[in-house]
């Protein structure tokens, strides 16, 4: 693929997260920021969590990128490649990305790049709609660093910068994703 090729690749941005809970609507923040700049080739989705609809959506686009809380991890955000798992649950009302990223591929016939975007965020435990200053400082960081990713269409390489600078994040986590995906 050339320099314009990859410049042209259309990014799907799933924002998730419950933004009545305090930081667990730094999906939803970053996803509303980030939808505000209007910027080409790129479509944001903001849900409370991600559901089979998404896999359809998601077959429209080259590179899907889901944002979302971290509970724990790396600080301000952490930001790696996905690779596609198949789904083992008797639920279909909330996914993980890698989910989503194989049934995009088993179902619809398409291998879109993935991505996770865990924003760290500090307070959970209270109802409220306001971020706390740490996730707020957080927040801005990351959408900082990803809109000069996005408008740059330099995934991979952020990615695999991020990894030299923090680190394997498996060997932090032990294997377990840092996100409140997982329902921690």
């Amino acid at each position: 693929m050339n320099k314009m090729d990859d410049r042209l690749k259309k990014v799907l941005v799933m924002c998730y997260g419950n933004p009545g809970r305090l930081d667990d609507g730094l999906g939803a923040a970053f996803g509303e920021a980030l939808d505000a700049m209007r910027l080409p080739s790129v479509t944001v989705d903001i849900d409370y969590q991600l559901t089979v609809e998404n896999a359809l959506a998601a077959a429209e686009y080259e590179v899907v990128i889901f944002a979302d809380a971290a509970v724990r991890g790396r600080e301000p955000f952490f930001f790696h490649r996905l690779t596609p798992i198949p789904a083992v649950s008797f639920s279909s009302h909330s996914l993980d990305p890698e989910n989503i990223l194989a049934m995009t591929r088993d179902l619809f016939g398409h291998n879109p790049q993935g991505y996770a975007l865990g924003i760290r965020g500090y307070e959970y435990n209270e109802f409220g709609e306001t971020l706390s200053a740490r996730a707020q400082q957080n927040l801005a960081l990351a959408l900082q660093s990803m809109l000069t990713v996005i408008k740059n269409r330099k995934f991979e390489q952020f990615a695999a910068d991020l990894e030299d600078i923090q680190g394997d994040e498996e060997d932090m986590y032990d294997g377990d994703m840092p996100c409140k995906m997982e329902n921690m």
